[in-house]
């Protein structure tokens, strides 16, 4: 605090060598030890606990962590999370001291004091995003964090952003965390989670994805989109409207029609039944087939939102009509409430110049013979707010008076016309039509909302390195549970730290502890109207900090009874990297809250309500949900499309692809000596095109026998060495005999 350094011999660097230097030649220093790791490992608490290689996963974890429904901040933290919630662009953040003048879920009015924004009278309307698609197909939302009439200063939250919670960093959540193994659940980096999760959606996350269908002009005529499919029931076209697009709202499921589109087939000879039909029906009975855009397997969720493109030149469809008027309507309704917004603002303005001013004369409201406002008397602020502003126009007796007015609604009518041009540009924008690439009739993009909740499959992770799968989600009556009753959250496995060497786990895990204990007990206080003078003293002894004194002796003791029941989730602390918390101090923190001091509990088995043997290392740590979800790898393939060249299935999820059978799947079924299923797998499963066919009729015909022929890869490399200027040519047995 001296600013003075406490031993006169210090480890500095000199010409890039470790030295122990006197304190006098010491010239640069850092200014906090944390700012020679990164961002994100800033973000890890007792990082100088956790193993280089731990350390690594952990900080690169974080980047993969899924925007949860509701975000929570960690009760151990570093004291980054707000730093890098402000930076990341994805909160929205007030640009100058004002005044919030109208708050909903999609916009924020803010009349601001300073010159932010001159041209629009200084009010500034910021758009909400709500449930956007991210690159990562993730729902990216912001939510206001701001009521009416509050006054608001440069930099203040305005609205949180995806993973953010009151302007500070949330990747996950705080769950009660047990070391100990179950019953073999966790063996191997598996996790065991209660079912609680599942159920309060504690792990529950929106995904949003992006289908997209064009219509071409082809050389057999053009593409259509349309509700009219040949051989379609009725009830697969229940969800799409009179231009075949599906609605928005729509709960659809695998192999669900979104988009109707039929394309023009190749003319073939007609039978004369045909040509009768065509020539009742004209073109209505031509021969198209249906190229509709279908939901792909494992997809089930809502139909958010639906994005028609069209050609400049061409017509446009009911639905497009209907898209653009909803979009138009939505910013004439932005483009009032600019308006209010910059009318109230000239108008608090003008009431500084006009108050107690008297009027030169009378003004008359819409009501014959109602007198709004008198003449010769002071102007009442309750009278000026039901007046136009417009009408304050050489309204009063004092020339300066009038004068200022007259500016004041100068500025006012430049602004309002600034705006009104700003808008009527964006509505031209809307009404024309959109660039197309070459040979395209329309485009239609449909957005969808999937709900994902934890399942086993999962991957999870905390903060230091220590990932796993979720391997059971149990009841919560069969999780261990505390002396009091309280089930744990999360059961991982002790053998998991000690080769990991992350003991930060461990020390994050003991302060969340004391960290949640100590903030139900001041929230138990602040309920039980204990004294202030005792809540106060209780709160300066639990945080100690200078900011934290200071701010609880200027608050009245509603405000301050209210802040303490906000801490019942538990004391928000702050470890930063290389200058965190000590064992001394954790251990001090667990006996404050009145817990064991060893950090361990004894926990009871679930099923039969009996101890376990030993103390169970528990307490809250910060779990994240990652990117690596179950339902978005899981995957299952019959028949499917073939490699063009090699006639071999294709690979991968996104193509619908087989699952590869390298050499060494060959070994382990010829050491095992299953000759019929290796055939089978290199054969007709794989590029075996007769052996394919064969095999569909044999089933058919219900012949369980399996005829096989020649795969695919053997002509291709047949073909491959001819064209190396080889003649190879497959001599067979019965050839041989014939010559």
């Amino acid at each position: 605090d001296q600013k003075n350094f406490v031993k006169d011999q210090v480890a500095a660097r000199e010409r890039g060598e470790f030295a122990l230097v006197p304190k006098e030649r010491v010239t640069l220093m850092d200014i906090a030890p944390s700012q020679i790791v990164s961002v994100s490992a800033a973000l890890v608490p007792f990082l100088e606990h956790d193993d280089a290689n731990r350390a690594l996963m952990g900080s690169n974890m974080q980047r993969q962590a899924v925007p949860l429904l509701q975000s929570e901040p960690p009760l151990v933290g570093t004291g980054m999370e707000t730093k890098v919630a402000r930076d990341s662009g994805n909160c929205i953040l007030a640009e100058g001291e004002g005044d919030i003048s109208y708050v909903d879920a999609k916009h924020i009015v803010v009349a601001y004091r300073d010159a932010v924004s001159p041209k629009s009278g200084n009010v500034q309307i910021y758009d909400l995003q709500k449930f956007h698609k991210s690159n990562q197909n993730s729902c990216f939302g912001q939510t206001p964090r701001v009521s009416m009439g509050q006054k608001v200063r440069a930099g203040d939250i305005l609205a949180d952003g995806p993973s953010t919670k009151d302007g500070e960093l949330a990747l996950g959540k705080n769950l009660i965390v047990a070391f100990m193994p179950w019953c073999g659940y966790n063996f191997e980096d598996a996790i065991l989670i209660s079912e609680r999760c599942v159920k309060e959606d504690v792990f529950t996350s929106v995904h949003i994805e992006e289908f997209e269908i064009l219509a071409r002009d082809t050389k057999l005529g053009p593409e259509e989109i349309t509700r009219d499919i040949p051989n379609v029931g009725e009830d697969m076209l229940r969800n799409l409207d009179e231009s075949g697009i599906v609605r928005i709202g729509a709960k659809i499921k695998q192999d669900d029609i979104l988009v109707g589109k039929i394309t023009p087939k190749g003319e073939t000879q007609l039978t004369p039944e045909e040509r009768l039909l065509r020539a009742i029906f004209g073109d209505k009975a031509r021969d198209v087939k249906n190229t509709s855009l279908k939901v792909p397997p494992g997809i089930d969720g809502t139909v958010l939102d639906v994005r028609v493109f069209n050609r400049r030149s061409s017509e446009k469809d009911e639905r497009t009509k209907a898209i653009e008027d909803q979009d138009l309507h939505t910013l004439e309704r932005k483009e009032q409430m600019h308006v209010n917004g910059l009318t109230e603002s000239i108008r608090q303005r003008m009431w500084t110049v006009v108050e107690g001013k008297s009027l030169a004369k009378s003004i008359m409201g819409p009501e014959k013979g109602k007198v709004l406002a008198e003449a010769n008397k002071p102007l009442r602020y309750d009278q000026f707010a039901r007046l136009a502003i417009k009408k304050m126009r050489q309204a009063f007796s004092n020339k300066e008076t009038n004068e200022s007015v007259e500016e004041l609604l100068d500025t006012y009518d430049r602004e309002l016309q600034f705006i009104k041009d700003t808008y009527e540009r964006k509505r031209e924008k809307l009404t024309e039509g959109d660039d197309m690439p070459p040979g395209v009739i329309k485009m239609v993009k449909v957005y969808m909302a999937i709900k994902r909740k934890l399942n086993v499959g999962d991957k999870m992770a905390g903060r230091h390195g220590n990932k796993g799968v979720v391997s059971c989600i149990l009841p919560e009556e069969d999780m261990p549970f505390f002396e009091n009753g309280t089930p744990v959250d999360i059961v991982l496995n002790p053998l998991g730290v000690p080769s990991r060497m992350n003991i930060g786990q461990i020390m994050e895990t003991h302060l969340g502890w004391a960290a949640r204990e100590l903030g139900r007990q001041l929230a138990d206080m602040a309920a039980s109207q204990a004294p202030v003078s005792e809540l106060q003293k209780e709160i300066t002894d639990v945080f100690q900090t200078d900011e934290v004194v200071s701010l609880v002796k200027e608050m009245n003791e509603e405000e301050l009874r209210q802040a303490v029941q906000a801490l019942r989730k538990g004391v928000y602390t702050r470890t930063p990297v290389f200058d965190g918390a000590q064992e001394e101090e954790i251990w001090a923190m667990l006996g404050k809250a009145g817990l064991p001091t060893s950090g361990k509990a004894t926990l009871f088995d679930g099923r039969t309500g009996e101890a376990f043997h030993n103390p169970v290392t528990v307490g809250y740590m910060y779990i994240l949900k990652l990117h690596h979800l179950v339902d978005e790898k899981i995957h299952a393939r019959s028949t499917g499309p073939y490699s063009l060249v090699t006639q071999q299935p294709l690979g991968g999820k996104a193509q619908f692809g087989g699952q590869r059978l390298g050499e060494m799947e060959v070994w382990a079924l010829e050491a095992y000596g299953a000759a019929y299923l290796l055939q089978e797998f290199l054969t007709v499963k794989s590029d075996d095109v007769h052996g394919r066919v064969k095999m569909y009729e044999n089933i058919v015909k219900g012949e369980n026998y399996l005829t096989t022929a020649m795969p695919e890869s053997f002509n291709v490399l047949v073909k491959e060495l001819m064209a190396l200027g080889l003649d190879v040519t497959l001599v067979s047995e019965e050839k041989k005999k014939k010559k």
